[in-house]
C-alpha cells in the first residue's frame, strides 16, 4: 500500500514518489528498453545503478502501485510490469526530457527519443496503449496500426543515420 504524503500537496505526492535519483531511470528502462527483469535493469543501465539500490528502487515503485513483480518459481526471473499509475509516468517523462534539452547539457542521440515525443503527442498516447496491451493485457485500439515504438524506433534510426 502506497504511503501517506506529508502533506495534501499533489506536487509533493508525486516528489515523493518519483523524486529520488533512480525511480524515474528505471522505469524509463523498463517503459523505453522493455527491460523487466533485474538483471537487464541491471547490466543495461546507463547511469550505472547499483544492485542494491536498484533493488530498493524496484521494491519501492512495487510498494507504491507503480510496478507489479510476479511469482517466479525458484531459479526463475521474476518479471516486473507497469501498473496504469505506471504507465501515466510516460507524459511526466515526456515534460522532463523537454525540460532537460532545454535547459541542460543532453546528448544528441539521446534526446532524440524525447524530442519526437515532445513534437507528437498523439505518439505518446499510442505508446501508453502499447504499453497497456504489453503490461495490462489490455489491446490496442486500433491493432492493425503500426506500433507506437516501432516508428519511434524507425524515426530514431533514420535520424542517427542522417536520412
Amino acid at each position: 500500500m502506497p504511503a501517506q504524503p506529508r502533506s495534501g500537496c499533489a506536487i509533493n505526492a508525486a516528489v515523493e514518489v518519483l523524486g529520488d535519483n533512480w525511480s524515474l531511470i528505471v522505469l524509463r528502462d523498463i517503459i523505453f528498453g522493455n527491460r523487466r527483469h533485474f538483471r537487464e535493469l541491471l547490466t543495461s543501465n546507463n547511469e550505472g545503478i547499483a544492485s542494491n539500490m536498484l533493488s530498493s528502487r524496484l521494491k519501492r515503485l512495487v510498494d507504491e502501485g507503480l510496478l507489479t513483480k510476479a511469482k517466479a518459481a525458484r531459479g526463475q526471473r521474476a518479471e516486473y510490469s507497469l501498473t496504469e499509475a505506471g504507465i501515466q509516468t510516460l507524459p511526466v517523462m515526456v515534460a522532463l526530457g523537454t525540460w532537460g534539452m532545454t535547459h541542460r547539457e543532453t546528448s544528441p542521440e539521446l534526446t532524440i527519443r524525447s524530442r519526437l515525443m515532445a513534437e507528437d503527442p498523439q505518439l505518446v498516447i499510442e505508446l501508453m496503449d502499447e504499453l497497456r496491451e504489453a503490461h495490462l493485457g489490455v489491446p490496442r485500439p486500433n491493432p492493425e496500426a503500426p506500433r507506437a515504438s516501432q516508428r519511434l524506433q524507425a524515426a530514431f534510426e533514420a535520424e542517427i543515420s542522417g536520412s
